[in-house]
């Protein structure tokens, strides 16, 4: 089996990949008729109502960081998602009855956004981390992006299908189809066999333990640096709903088939993005700053658009920067943090990324309302650009990078190591000082910035 693909080699991992994917087709399905049925049915294409929306939805994923993560670390991963995903399947289910039923209403829809959002909260970090228990240490940050590409993969395919499914039989049957698609997860978890070496070592009962993956992040730069990477561009970046929405509708003038369409197109970026770092042995901190400015000029790119399929072309550029950039992250985080603080840590991750939202999209949608969508979009590629400037400025005070003119008068970029070693490269062939982590085992990770030290020193 090729490299990109090797976490598929574990029995219990294709089982649950496939349930995901069933799962997550029918949840982008939902998020589209969610968003159609606020911006057209509910509301005369107000923005910032869908902005709300959004928040309601992931605003838990901050206020519930603590208990989330620690209820990753504490119990049984598999039978916790049992109970979100059931959870999450009647939610679907009972507002596809209210759709149907023509009793629908703004305020219905954001009560079921909250509490999607608390299920989603608890469902988030054990998901996250349930991957480790399913596949070998080696493998952690294959699986990571692999998931990313179901995630994605399902985008392509989900929206289109809403989109016309909304055309044709309505929204409220859209949600019904959706509940139905959790059984898959619910079946896969049925079968999956996890031995007892596998599972993940459980953190021991404690005091401060709420609060002990706060402290944890505090004491590595390298953690924190990601997370306000992953904040920066997850507050005002990631709002793909309200721009992607309102270009389509207000800029474009398409429909629900038009507006679908654009979100699996944009899939088609991330699934590539995700199946590109599914390729590299390991993630590379250095890689998120480059895609945050891959990001940044996307979305200018989008802003400045003239016509519905040069939109779309920029939207595949903007989803395969902005993968790239959360699965690198995504894996860094998961396979240099220690086992027993895995859940915690990474609820914290998803809060920040998700939590960031409740104050971003209502921003974002506001300012698509008063000064039209491109405007939300240049939001978003100054986003990108300031999240490259800061990680570049960490790169200079914490790594020491330095950008000087070699004997052969190329720029090279040197970064600084333990004692008066310096590593140095020609300018694209990057040499860095190493990263100190706690991996599962308590032992020392040396995670290189670029280059392995070999082929710093040939270049």
């Amino acid at each position: 089996m090729s490299a990109m693909f090797r976490s598929l080699s574990s029995i219990n991992y294709r089982i649950w990949f496939a349930g995901a994917l069933v799962s997550n087709v029918g949840t982008w399905m939902q998020r589209t008729a969610q968003d159609w049925i606020v911006l057209t049915e509910l509301t005369d294409h107000d923005a910032a109502a869908l902005g709300i929306t959004v928040a309601l939805q992931l605003g838990p994923q901050l206020l519930l960081v603590p208990v989330s993560g620690l209820i990753a670390d504490r119990l049984n991963k598999r039978h916790t998602l049992m109970v979100t995903q059931i959870s999450m399947g009647v939610l679907g289910l009972a507002l596809g009855i209210i759709v149907l039923t023509g009793t629908a209403q703004l305020w219905i829809v954001y009560v079921f956004a909250l509490l999607l959002g608390v299920a989603s909260a608890i469902d988030a970090p054990v998901r996250q981390t349930f991957v480790a228990e399913l596949v070998s240490g080696a493998n952690v940050s294959n699986a990571v992006a692999l998931n990313s590409a179901s995630f994605n993969a399902a985008r392509t395919i989900g929206p289109a299908i809403a989109g016309l499914l909304v055309a044709v039989i309505g929204a409220g049957w859209v949600f019904v189809i959706n509940a139905v698609t959790f059984a898959a997860v619910v079946v896969s978890l049925k079968f999956i066999r996890i031995g007892a070496a596998q599972l993940m070592k459980q953190a021991p009962r404690a005091k401060g333990q709420l609060l002990a993956g706060f402290r944890y992040v505090r004491g590595r730069p390298d953690l924190l640096i990601i997370f306000v990477i992953v904040f920066v561009i997850g507050t005002f970046g990631f709002n793909y709903q309200i721009f992607t929405s309102t270009m389509a509708t207000v800029e474009f003038g398409q429909g629900s088939a038009g507006f679908g369409l654009l979100t699996s197109i944009m899939a088609i970026g991330s699934v590539a993005g995700a199946l590109v770092s599914a390729s590299r042995d390991r993630p590379r901190v250095q890689l998120v700053f480059l895609a945050s400015a891959g990001f940044g000029v996307s979305a200018l790119a989008a802003a400045l658009a003239p016509s519905y399929w040069v939109f779309a072309g920029a939207l595949v550029l903007i989803g395969f920067s902005g993968q790239i950039l959360m699965t690198t992250a995504n894996g860094t985080v998961q396979t240099t943090t220690d086992q027993t603080m895995r859940g915690r840590v990474m609820a914290l991750y998803m809060a920040i990324f998700m939590g960031g939202t409740p104050i971003g999209a209502p921003l974002v949608g506001a300012i698509a309302n008063t000064l039209g969508p491109r405007w939300a979009l240049g939001v978003a590629a100054v986003a990108g650009v300031a999240a490259f400037l800061i990680g570049a400025a960490w790169l200079v005070l914490h790594r020491r990078l330095r950008v000087h003119l070699g004997p052969d008068h190329r720029p090279h970029v040197v970064f600084g190591r333990a004692g008066n070693e310096t590593l140095t490269g020609s300018f694209g062939a990057v040499a860095a000082e190493p990263i100190v982590a706690a991996t599962d085992h308590g032992e020392e990770l040396e995670e290189d910035f670029a280059l392995d030290e070999a082929d710093a020193k040939r270049a």
